[in-house]
């Protein structure tokens, strides 16, 4: 895995829902059989027979190489030298190579494939997070957290952005529209790709998050460093987080799935409560609707987080009456002097 950045690309062999779901940083997906073929191969393989499956698969292989070396790879030199990896590093991956092989490109196979990458993602995450020092934001929702966050990466400061990276606001509520999570394990890369590049000598600033970000789990590793940071506080006048709330979640208070996603509220609500919060969506009176919802809802979910996690514990806290973008800014220079960023 230290000589992946020895190579001028690396290739990923495998089938486009395979690549979706997870793939090495930087890789190209090159499929030498694609979602479909590969059904087709296995049905073969299992119904007819093994040699079938092979004859017919080493048809559609060579296809599909071909078509890849007459558009991705036409400009490159003799000098150009990929790495290619498959599930396993088998045939899929073998096959590859041993075709750029002999068009004299010095193509290596990765040893192990997709699957070595996999064992390497789990080992560092259980590593990589130890020495890092975390300081923890924390606030009740319409803080303007995850803002505060991108104005201290904006600044240059080492962020772990989780919310970024999940593709999700964290709240019940949080799904962003036509923006699908990653998969688990995509979500892991992504983590380690991130945490990866800090440098332990410096505070790595991150959101209060809980153990699941919509569908995914933070790593063991991560959440128990977060746990375990420097927390500090950031309180803002209900008026302010409110009319945050209100230009953050735009998108979604007028569209049409607001109604849908409070019904999941109804378990910790009431159906009486949630009829009247989709009665206000239907007046559009979203003012009300925004602070029942963080009063009735979501601070009492916050304050019984903090009270678990802070018994006994000192925190820092930083007081805003200003959640616009320039409020924002101000506020996370205020926080990166204090925690020494």
């Amino acid at each position: 895995m230290d000589q992946l950045a020895q190579f001028d690309a690396i290739l990923d062999a495998r089938s486009p829902s395979e690549f979706a779901e997870d793939h090495i940083p930087g890789a190209i997906n090159c499929p030498v059989l694609d979602d479909q073929q590969r059904i087709t191969i296995g049905t073969l393989y299992k119904q007819v027979s093994p040699f079938d499956a092979r004859k017919l698969g080493a048809v559609m292989v060579a296809r599909n190489v071909a078509n890849h070396i007459e558009t991705l790879f036409a400009d490159k030199p003799k000098t150009w030298q990929p790495l290619v990896y498959c599930w396993r590093g088998g045939q899929r991956s073998g096959a590859f190579t041993h075709i750029l092989r002999e068009v004299g490109w010095s193509a290596k196979r990765l040893q192990g494939g997709y699957k070595s990458w996999r064992g390497h993602v789990i080992e560092q995450l259980n590593i990589v997070p130890k020495p890092l020092r975390f300081t923890v934001v924390a606030g009740p929702t319409g803080s303007a957290k995850t803002r505060i966050l991108e104005a201290m990466q904006a600044q240059g400061q080492q962020v772990l952005n989780l919310e970024a990276l999940a593709a999700h606001k964290g709240s019940v509520l949080g799904d962003l529209p036509g923006q699908p999570q990653p998969s688990q394990k995509g979500f892991e890369t992504l983590v380690l790709e991130a945490i990866s590049r800090f440098d332990p000598a410096r505070p790595v600033y991150v959101e209060s998050e809980s153990k699941r970000i919509g569908q995914l789990r933070v790593p063991d590793a991560v959440f128990q460093g977060i746990q375990e940071g420097n927390w500090l506080r950031v309180q803002a006048s209900m008026e302010q987080r409110v009319q945050f709330l209100l230009r953050d979640y735009d998108y979604f208070l007028s569209g049409p799935e607001l109604e849908q996603q409070l019904e999941r509220l109804k378990e910790s609500c009431g159906g009486e409560t949630v009829t009247r919060w989709k009665g206000l969506a239907q007046s559009k009176d979203f003012v009300t609707l925004v602070a029942e919802l963080l009063t009735q809802h979501y601070d009492r979910f916050y304050l019984r987080s903090m009270n678990k996690h802070a018994e006994g514990a000192a925190h820092s806290s930083f007081v805003t009456d200003d959640l616009s973008a320039a409020g924002i800014a101000a506020l996370a220079r205020e926080i990166a002097a204090s925690a020494g960023g």
